[in-house]
């Protein structure tokens, strides 16, 4: 099996996801949701817990792979002494059961392939009985979870394992197809994998072409918009954060976590990479979600919830399962879903703004819940929280965090002024200017000369690059230069930011972990909004090469080992990746891009002491 993260490619039908390696081992797959039981979970264990590989029997001279164009079509070819083959990889847009198919087709020569499918439900942990069907179909059922597979190919059972073996000539075409489906209903009818084919790319390049990506970065944004895309749960509209969990920030460390769950911190990303690459069903799907999500009781709002807003995520450990090259422990479930995170009431009233000003809403849609969303807020802005990074060590006065709360009523102040809503104006007011002048006051060290993690420490954090892109403070302000030269001295990290001193700040875990990838985008943002266009380019240009071969970013990289970390693909990495792309086109600069400082104070000059 593949050792390494980026060695992985994803495919998917907008409802469940697989992980298929570079050796044409498919070592992860969870359907029909990604927060399903029934799964394969080699990619975290060994081999005994699933994984299905099919190729050559004998040696491989080469292999190589792409994505067919604007597709999530995954093509592998394996060049061999006998000949040639390429492996198809796909899951049909169906919209009813979720399929994995896999084509095997002779190029040249003549190649003797093997199959060998270890089927585990239950993230790996259970065996399913199989049989056969009078057609030949294979059925496995466990509990309430059923798989069939159906292929030409003569497979037989060996140590709970099923194998086979097959020739392929040049011209031929062999296929697999591997359905999922409650095990109280009859199996699902045959799949034709040839015209299930055709429907699926029709249906990515037509998609594909709805696309208004920047023309100097063409490729990498429609690739990431095809995964977020993939990522993208149809049926609710909600976008998980990756489609996996466990994968490790640090190989080998405890820093393992689920992030198969959709986050309000990425909705307002999520708007405007959507709107500005013209995806605005998609976007209004999202909105709606988010809407969804959110309504009822304020001080019941979560930080993240399940694809259909499940608000139960309860964090379990895996103890059968060893982790990813050892990084235990692997977990189920997020316990930081339980967690108070200010940043995220920002993030929501900041989406919903943009969302007013594309015209994704009517002008008074979900005014009312707003508004009780605000009134919670205004009790609750000045108590500690576990901020961005959702810490473990308990709760601080994250500078971060303030600065959210502060967008929160800056947006609902605009949404009020440019949609003609009713509201408490000018207690909005107040409450900003309150709000900023404490963070100012509190969050700005003048012996740094730079803005800090937490009131009262001397801790650096990359969220800090986004307080002029958010509208807080103006790029050319002095304590926004001194923040981002603090960062490059202190946070960057061969060349790439570290989210923080995870040796330095004790948030309850062991130190170290990769560069999380979306705070050196952020960078590169700073970068243009303090027209450093040069530095800007060569950041983004070094964070592109670190795509692996199919155009795929995990959530972390450690430039020690030169590897991607973290779960993957990360939605947030990508979003990132699209949202930097279309900064570095557009005219205006990245803080005009997503709001205009509302407050005078923050166009003022930094005062004494702050």
């Amino acid at each position: 099996m593949p050792s390494r993260i980026e060695d992985y490619a994803l495919i998917g039908d907008c409802e469940a996801a697989a992980l298929v390696g570079r050796n044409g081992s498919l070592d992860w797959l969870c359907w029909p949701r990604f927060d399903s039981d029934a799964c394969f979970a080699a990619l975290l264990g060994t081999d005994e817990h699933g994984h299905w590989q099919i190729a050559p029997r004998d040696g491989i001279a080469s292999i190589t792979r792409r994505y067919r164009p604007n597709t999530l079509i995954l093509e592998t070819r394996f060049e061999c002494g006998d000949g040639a083959v390429t492996l198809v990889d796909f899951m049909p847009i169906q919209g009813t059961r979720s399929s994995v198919a896999r084509l095997v087709i002779g190029e040249h020569g003549r190649v003797t392939m093997s199959t060998r499918l270890v089927l585990r439900f239950g993230y790996g942990s259970i065996v399913p009985w199989v049989t056969r069907l009078d057609d030949g179909t294979l059925r496995a059922v466990a509990g309430p979870d059923m798989a069939v597979l159906r292929t030409p190919v003569q497979l037989t059972g060996q140590n709970l394992t099923t194998v086979g073996e097959f020739t392929v000539v040049a011209g031929q075409t062999v296929p697999f197809v591997l359905t999922y489906a409650p095990s109280h209903l009859p199996p699902p009818e045959p799949l034709d994998p040839r015209a299930a084919l055709a429907a699926t790319e029709h249906f990515w390049t037509a998609w594909s072409k709805k696309c208004l990506p920047p023309g100097h970065c063409s490729d990498p944004v429609l690739r990431s918009l095809i995964t977020l895309k993939a990522l993208t749960y149809w049926p609710t509209g909600g976008i998980v954060a990756a489609p996996t969990t466990s994968l490790p920030e640090c190989l080998g460390g405890v820093r393992n976590w689920d992030y198969r769950f959709c986050w309000l911190r990425d909705a307002t990303l999520t708007l405007i990479a959507l709107m500005d690459a013209g995806y605005y069903d998609e976007a209004s799907s999202w909105r709606e979600w988010l809407l969804r999500a959110v309504a009822g009781s304020p001080e019941q709002v979560q930080i993240m919830y399940g694809i259909a807003g499940e608000r139960r995520l309860t964090e379990m450990v895996l103890p059968w399962l060893p982790g990813h090259e050892g990084s235990a422990p692997v977990r189920v479930g997020n316990a930081a879903h339980n967690q108070l995170q200010l940043d995220t009431f920002g993030e929501v009233m900041d989406a919903l703004h943009h969302a007013r000003c594309k015209g994704l809403a009517a002008s008074d849609s979900g005014w009312a819940q707003q508004q009780a969303f605000l009134s919670h807020l205004e009790r609750i802005w000045i108590e500690p929280d576990e901020g961005i990074w959702e810490t473990r060590g308990g709760p601080e006065h994250f500078t971060y965090s303030k600065v959210m709360a502060w967008v929160a009523f800056d947006r609902a102040i605009k949404s009020a002024e440019q949609f003609g809503l009713e509201g408490p104006l000018d207690r909005w007011r107040e409450l900003a200017a309150a709000i900023h002048a404490d963070v100012c006051r509190r969050g700005f060290d003048p012996q740094l000369g730079s803005f800090v993690q937490s009131y009262g420490s001397k801790h650096l954090d990359a969220s800090l690059l986004l307080l002029p892109v958010v509208g807080f403070l103006p790029p050319d302000d002095a304590r926004v230069r001194g923040t981002l030269h603090a960062i490059e001295r202190r946070l960057l990290v061969d060349g790439f930011v570290m989210r923080y001193d995870t040796a330095a700040t004790d948030d309850g875990l062991p130190p170290g972990e990769g560069a999380f990838l979306a705070c050196s985008f952020w960078l590169v943002d700073a970068y243009i909004a303090q027209e450093r266009w040069q530095d800007a380019r060569r950041m983004f240009d070094r964070l592109l090469a670190l795509r692996n071969d199919v155009g795929l970013l995990s959530e972390e990289y450690d430039p020690r080992t030169g590897r991607l970390v973290g779960n993957f693909p990360q939605a947030f990495t990508h979003l990132a990746l699209v949202n930097s792309a279309f900064n570095l086109t557009h005219l205006e600069a990245p803080e005009e891009h997503r709001a205009r400082p509302a407050a005078e104070e923050a166009t003022a000059p930094a005062a004494a002491g702050e």
